[in-house]
């Protein structure tokens, strides 16, 4: 039986089938890639400030977990919790790069250029990057990593310094399975009918690369910037509460930082851009002629 035509008069409470959602993606794809700088600029930092947003709730929901709750269950709360982050990007409208790699698939159609695909991509990232950092700054500045009587600094300061002290090797990897299952996410929200639905289709995705530990850029870029800040300007007293010192951190460097993230991006980028958008794109538009 063929495949029902998308059409914009469609009123069917039924999810998309796949081939759909592929078309609806290469569309989404296109149209992203042609938006105005400034106006992708201003999406994509409120992108970074979510994805934060959700960091923030995931980092708090495990402070004081370690020696309380199972490793696997407090995990599995962070990850639920953090996927507010992907939620508001998908529900409120904003750009995220990790789920923008799936522009592939207007690349390969012929729908856009190489060169505005890579020009949207790093628009998204500067802006991505600038909303997570503004996050980060305003997060320290607000001391609600010192609630909990130092128990969200302590984890905030491990997640930092962990993420910074990965091999490149694993980091790419890590990469590599986290924005498999983020763009999975955004895939399957493209198929979603109502608002409940895209939820749905967010949540388990996201909260398996959570759990799993997978490295997600532009949450990095939330996480070790905290631990910077905090590194650099926390007061006695909250290492006090901690029992540590900036000392006890010397992997935790801006250099470090920034190299870190290399790795990331990349295996962000094969994760979206070739496991999911490419596999997809071959699958399901390889036979259709550019238009």
């Amino acid at each position: 039986m063929a495949a029902r035509q998308p059409d914009s008069t469609d009123h069917s409470i039924d999810a998309l089938v796949p081939v759909e959602i592929a078309r609806k993606a290469e569309s989404i794809g296109a149209q992203k890639a042609r938006l105005d700088p400034w106006s992708l600029l201003v999406l994509a930092i409120l992108a970074g400030a979510f994805i934060a947003l959700g960091a923030m709730f995931a980092t708090t929901v495990l402070a004081g977990a370690k020696g309380v709750i199972p490793f696997g269950i407090a995990r599995l709360l962070a990850g639920l919790v953090f996927c507010l982050g992907l939620i508001l990007v998908v529900l409120g409208g904003a750009e995220l790069f990790t789920g923008n790699t799936l522009m592939v698939m207007a690349l390969a159609s012929g729908k856009i250029g190489l060169g505005e695909m890579l020009r949207a991509w790093a628009i998204v990232y500067v802006g991505n990057f600038i909303g997570a950092i503004g996050m980060a700054g305003l997060v320290f500045t607000a001391g609600q990593v010192r609630f909990g009587e130092g128990s969200v600094a302590k984890v905030a300061l491990a997640i930092a310094n962990d993420k910074v002290s990965l091999p490149f090797d694993q980091a790419l990897a890590l990469g590599i399975l986290c924005n498999v299952l983020v763009c999975l996410a955004v895939w399957l929200s493209y198929g979603a009918r109502s608002s409940a639905d895209k939820v749905l289709a967010i949540v388990f995705p996201v909260s398996a690369f959570v759990v799993a530990g997978f490295e997600h850029s532009v949450a990095n870029m939330y996480f070790v910037p905290l631990g910077l800040f905090m590194k650099a300007a926390s007061p006695e007293q909250m290492w006090q509460q901690i029992g540590a010192s900036p000392a006890d951190f010397p992997l935790l460097t801006w250099p470090a930082f920034f190299a870190s993230l290399i790795p990331v991006t990349i295996g962000n980028i094969i994760g979206g851009a070739v496991l999911v958008g490419a596999v997809y794109w071959f699958i399901y538009l390889r036979t259709q002629q550019p238009s």
